[in-house]
C-alpha cells in the first residue's frame, strides 16, 4: 500500500494535540512508520487488544493524523489498512512534547542498548541554525530499509530555561 501522502504535517488544532495526549497513540504512529498496517497487525505489534487499537486509531483518524489506506475481503469480513497522513509531524513545545517524550522513554526502557546523549553547549545564533539544519537533514534523509528492524531517532536542539525562570513558574 501507499506511503503517507504528505511529507510533513504541522499540528495546528486542539483535536490534533489531544490525539497525541496518549502514549498508545504515539506508539501507533511510530508502528505505522512509512507503510500501512491492519488493525490486527497493529494490536499484535503493540501487545494491546484490537478494541484498544481500534479506539486509538479512531481518535487519530478524527484528528487527521491517520487515514484509511484500503480494504480487502478476508474470510467473510473486511480488513482495513491504515496509514499515517504525513511522514513527519511538527509541533510546538508544551504538553504534547511531554507526552511524546514520555512515550519515547517508555520505548527506550525495552531497548537493551539505547543511545541517549545530553550536552549543554554555547552556540551563536548562526551556529544553532546550522546545527538545526544539519540535524534535520540527517534525520530526514535516513533510508527506511524494507524488512529491517525499526529504530526510533529522537533529535533535539533547544535553549534550556534559566534556573530563575523555572522557579518563577513554580
Amino acid at each position: 500500500m501507499d506511503a503517507p501522502e504528505t511529507e510533513e504535517l504541522t499540528l495546528t488544532t486542539p483535536q490534533q494535540y489531544r490525539a497525541l495526549g496518549h502514549p498508545v497513540r504515539h506508539r501507533l504512529l511510530f508502528a505505522l512508520g512509512r507503510e500501512s498496517a491492519t488493525l490486527s497487525g497493529l494490536a499484535t505489534e503493540l501487545g494491546i487488544s484490537k478494541g484498544s487499537a481500534g479506539h486509538h486509531l479512531k481518535v487519530l483518524r478524527e484528528a487527521g493524523l491517520v487515514q484509511l489506506d484500503g480494504t480487502r475481503r478476508v474470510r467473510g469480513g473486511t480488513e482495513q489498512r491504515f496509514k499515517r497522513t504525513a511522514a513527519r509531524l511538527r509541533f510546538d513545545s508544551g504538553e504534547t512534547t511531554r507526552a511524546l517524550l514520555a512515550a519515547v522513554a517508555d520505548g527506550m526502557l525495552t531497548d537493551d542498548d539505547p543511545l541517549m546523549l545530553l550536552r549543554g553547549v554555547r552556540l551563536s545564533g548562526a551556529q544553532a541554525q546550522r546545527l538545526r539544519a544539519t540535524l534535520e537533514s540527517l534525520v530526514h534523509e535516513l533510508p527506511d530499509e524494507e524488512g529491517e528492524a525499526r529504530y526510533g531517532v529522537l533529535v533535539g536542539l533547544y535553549r534550556p530555561v534559566a534556573p530563575q525562570q523555572v522557579s518563577d513558574r513554580d
